[in-house]
């Protein structure tokens, strides 16, 4: 006879609706983790955490078939008191949501024969493949751009600038860090068209409409006049040139970014275009872009405006 506490801990794992999910499914149907995080839309870490406890508990055993874990059903030693607790559940559980991954694990199962893209259209963004990462996109979608004298300004130890340079004219770093501008020399000393600056945002040793474009990533929450910045960017930048800026949405985690030496807590999309059109630039996009998938959930805001060519 099982311990109290062991009884409490079955009904602790049975207790949880994502588990009696995956159960459920892997009753029918042995998957992969891909699999199932299509069926039940659920962020591939958690799946696996759940999947984890699940075999640990002996409810489910695993095998690998290539790259891929595949899960199923323990049905040969899976324990006594599990199988009686999952026999209760599995004959009095009649759930919409049960039902509804029934329903996309046979369409899961009738793509399988189209491969794995099939499986997952529609939410392959979500999904891990082999060298399908947004680094790897980022780069590539750098290659397709063409630009003339850039101006990196809070280059720091010159992660961006490494991106950008091969597809500039010229590549000016600009950091108020004799650390960073170091650490930057390093990393791109085998560029020739990049040039390096120290000194502040507020005043950028350059002179008027020296630049084609200006880029400001995750740098304006750490200025403590953004729009004294965002005006000298403006002077900086030839009629017609572009700035492109990255930052974070307004938050109420300053306990969190204050130690980064963040002065602001972020900055809302509609603040932000104000910011950018009184400083003199006509604004083209400005909007949150993405959310950061661990906690608190940053979302970050990008924006696009250019100097106007009339003056």
């Amino acid at each position: 006879m099982s311990s109290l506490a062991a009884t409490l801990e079955l009904f602790r794992v049975f207790g949880d609706p994502t588990r009696v999910r995956l159960v459920a499914l892997l009753a029918r149907q042995e998957l992969t983790v891909a699999e199932l995080t299509a069926v039940t839309g659920l962020a591939q870490p958690r799946v696996s955490t759940h999947l984890g406890k699940l075999k640990e508990a002996g409810i489910l055993r695993d095998r690998r078939d290539g790259a891929s874990t595949v899960y199923s059903l323990n049905d040969g030693t899976m324990p006594a008191d599990a199988r009686n607790v999952w026999s209760l559940l599995e004959t009095q559980a009649d759930d919409g949501i049960l039902r509804a991954d029934r329903a996309r694990c046979e369409a899961l199962l009738r793509a399988r024969g189209n491969g794995w893209p099939d499986a997952l259209a529609g939410q392959m963004e979500r999904h891990y493949s082999p060298g399908r990462t947004w680094e790897a996109t980022a780069r590539a979608f750098v290659g397709l751009m063409q630009l003339g004298d850039v101006l990196d300004a809070g280059a720091g130890d010159g992660t961006i600038a490494e991106l950008v340079a091969p597809r500039a004219r010229s590549l000016t770093c600009l950091d108020r860090s004799d650390k960073m501008l170091a650490a930057a020399r390093q990393r791109l000393a085998a560029l020739p068209n990049v040039r390096f600056a120290r000194g502040d945002l507020h005043a950028i040793p350059s002179d008027d409409e020296a630049f084609d474009h200006v880029l400001l990533f995750n740098v304006l929450t750490l200025c403590a006049k953004p729009g004294r910045v965002l005006e000298e960017a403006r002077r900086v930048l030839r009629p017609g040139g572009g700035l492109t800026l990255v930052t974070l949405d307004a938050h109420a985690y300053q306990s969190v970014t204050a130690p980064y030496g963040h002065v602001h807590a972020g900055f809302r999309p509609a603040a932000l275009r104000r910011l950018l059109a009184h400083s003199g630039l006509d604004v083209a996009v400005c909007e949150v872009t993405s959310r950061e998938k661990r906690e608190p959930h940053f979302e970050v805001v990008t924006a696009f405006a250019r100097r106007p060519r009339g003056g």
